[in-house]
């Protein structure tokens, strides 16, 4: 019943956990913020672990661990409330447009304005690592389904009349309805707290029964868990102060170790490239390949979460049936890292052309050749419009090429409301003759469609073999400590991930991202807002 609860527990923390990575996109568009500030605010997720996890490794291995649990657990659900408190506190989206939603009306205002500005809308043992590990995984395949889920949603669903929306969930300024996953999370999470109030605080087990088929170390490893123990001998004789004495020097003794010390180093290293690669890579998705956040989400969650899965518990049957010891299971670990990086630079091979952007990719005067030097928006054909040069409302041209917004498509007349908007006498986008444009980017994905298959199977190869390595580099942490501070071992080691790679990965992957930048929004108040299109070249 306990490895039930835990593995519940489990789901729930690793659901939440993907469901924010999965939001990455919709919260920048929301809150008009870069990519460095949202992984501020994903790295900010461990810093509540940050402030305990060490003691609650410590002391909790020593106290009511089933009640630690719980109090954990509901602390988790209270903050994953929290997160999706601004959706209720603030104002509704509004996005950049000109195409206004006219009932009954075939002639929208003139997106081209002449002479006035122009104005927008803004074993034993082996079971219970295996099971847990499992469980850890499959939450994530949850979070992105949810997160793919609540992408394909418009964000404030409910509180309009979604035939005013304009914009698709392809389009770069869509937000869906990142909030409702939170809530969601919120509620399973809550729920994964009550069994353990009702969970002893050790197992009734009057000794440790082995399996016969154990070997002589698998014995002994069972022999001395704490698990199978009714209590830990200094619980009946030593003090809470006692035991505070003694950390710093268990702590010293640990960080003394070795294998724990360099096994520690490389995952510290290993964490910082995963993390900043899982956070940004729906993301990149999107971005690179010109698929919607929904299908970016959808993805990761049926190919790529399922891929580490094979790969963890491959590893850990690869590690049986060799039977390897702990220098055995470290070169299997080097190894498939080692392959897994090394194959990882093929991704630089798979790339699509940049959207051909007039006044962003593309000169005005030369509509044919793509470069990344900084171009005007403005030109003699929407010299007379008096058009916004911050304002982000593409519209695909006759000629299929986007322009940043009608005006400065040089469009004056529109016909027709919504999304089915269409601009006419567009002068930008023709010489001579009635030219017109279509609301949103132009599609521009034949080379990208060509490529994504590869880029995802060789996704899918990589995560499996680096993911080999994941169950025999656990199982070195595991067997290379003593029982006594294993607790301690694995409370210290989730601490240092999280503080060198789990907080640090995500901000400076973010702040790197952002320099690739080719056109930010503009926030109503002031200053840049969400970046609207990458350089795709220099992304990758």
């Amino acid at each position: 019943m306990f490895l039930v609860a835990l593995s519940f527990a489990y789901f729930a923390k690793a659901l939440s956990g993907s469901y924010m990575k999965s939001t990455i996109t919709q919260l920048e568009r929301r809150f008009d913020i870069p990519s460095y500030l949202i992984g501020v605010i994903d790295g900010s997720f461990e810093i509540g672990n940050l402030l305990v996890i060490a003691f609650v490794s410590y002391f909790g291995a020593k106290l009511h661990r089933p009640k630690i649990i719980a109090v954990g657990c509901i602390l988790m659900s209270i903050g994953t409330f929290i997160i999706a408190l601004p959706h209720f506190i603030i104002g509704r989206y509004e996005y950049e447009t000109s195409v206004r939603w006219v009932v009954n009306s075939t002639l929208n205002p003139s997106p081209c304005p002449v002479g006035s500005p122009f104005v927008c809308l803004s074993g034993f043992v082996y079971q219970i690592l295996g099971c847990v590990q499992t469980i850890s995984v499959v939450g994530p395949v949850f979070g992105y389904l949810l997160g793919s889920l609540c992408a394909k949603i418009y964000v404030d669903i409910g509180f309009v009349k979604m035939e005013t929306i304009t914009i698709t969930p392809a389009d770069a300024r869509w937000v869906g309805a990142w909030w409702l996953g939170y809530l969601i999370a919120g509620v399973i999470t809550l729920l994964s707290a009550i069994p353990f109030w009702f969970l002893p605080r050790s197992i009734p087990i009057s000794g440790p029964r082995v399996p016969e088929k154990c070997t002589p170390e698998q014995t002994s490893f069972i022999k001395e868990s704490p698990l199978l123990k009714h209590k830990y001998p200094a619980d009946d004789h030593t003090s809470f102060i006692e035991m505070a004495k003694d950390f710093f020097p268990t702590l010293r003794t640990l960080l003394a170790h070795p294998v724990y010390l360099i096994y520690l180093c490389v995952t510290i290293i290993q964490l910082n490239s995963l993390i900043g690669m899982v956070t940004y890579k729906p993301k990149y998705i999107e971005q690179h390949f010109r698929q919607s956040a929904s299908k970016a989400n959808f993805l990761m969650g049926v190919i790529n979460i399922p891929a580490v899965a094979l790969g963890m518990f491959s590893g850990g049957l690869l590690m049986k049936r060799l039977k390897l010891n702990i220098m055995g299971a470290a070169r299997f670990a080097f190894g498939t890292s080692l392959i897994g990086y090394i194959l990882s630079l093929f991704f630089f091979a798979m790339s699509c052309e940049n959207a051909k952007v007039a006044g962003v990719t593309l000169s005005y005067n030369s509509l044919d050749a793509i470069s990344y030097d900084k171009h005007s928006v403005f030109t003699a054909c929407n010299s007379d419009c008096f058009c916004s040069s911050s304002d982000w409302d593409p519209v695909c041209g006759e000629n299929g090429i986007t322009y940043v917004s009608p005006c400065l498509a040089g469009c004056t007349t529109s016909v027709g409301s919504g999304k089915n908007t269409v601009f006419s006498n567009c002068s930008c986008v023709g010489v001579a003759g009635n030219f017109t444009a279509s609301t949103g980017q132009c599609p521009q994905k034949d080379d990208c469609d060509r490529m994504f298959p590869y880029f995802l199977a060789l996704s899918v190869i990589t995560s499996f073999i680096i993911s080999l390595g994941g169950t025999p580099g656990y199982m070195l942490l595991i067997r290379c400590i003593k029982p006594q501070l294993k607790s301690l071992a694995l409370g210290f080691h989730a601490l240092a991930t999280r503080t060198l790679a789990g907080i640090p990965a995500p901000i400076y992957f973010g702040a790197i991202i952002d320099t690739t930048c080719l056109k930010w929004g503009q926030k109503r108040c002031g200053g840049i807002g969400a970046c609207r299109i990458y350089n795709t070249t220099a992304y990758r």
